[in-house]
């Protein structure tokens, strides 16, 4: 199987994994991979050859999901697509797809968790 990067840095944190995963995959078009950790991991495709850092979905006791201060900027072809399929897998849109000059346009967005993330393209 070819992985496709989705940069995306750091952890996720979620209270049901499976309802995340399935949010995650459904949005993205992936499949995300057990992790062999001491706690529920599941990464993120990621590509060593290429630019881009991975990142996981995590549940682990006593670590609550949402509220955080971290946002997670997953990268895009249209940042819009993926913002349809949010909602089509249980999430919300915070806000639509806005140009951030010339760096682009962002959609922020709430997964089935409760946690913000980030869409961002170049059109």
């Amino acid at each position: 199987m070819k992985w496709r990067t989705i940069p995306s840095a750091g952890s996720i944190y979620v209270q049901d994994m499976a309802r995340a995963k399935r949010f995650y995959e459904s949005v993205f078009q992936i499949t995300l991979e057990r992790l062999n950790t001491p706690c529920e991991m599941w990464g993120f495709p990621a590509n060593m050859e290429r630019y881009g850092s991975c990142g996981s979905l995590v549940k682990m006791d006593g670590v609550c999901s949402g509220g955080n201060s971290t946002l997670v900027y997953f990268s895009c072809a249209d940042c819009v697509i993926e913002a349809a399929r949010v909602k089509e897998a249980g999430g919300q849109i915070y806000r639509e797809k806005t140009s951030i000059g010339q760096y682009g346009f962002m959609v922020l967005a709430i997964d089935t968790e409760g946690n913000k993330i980030g869409l961002h393209s170049l059109q």
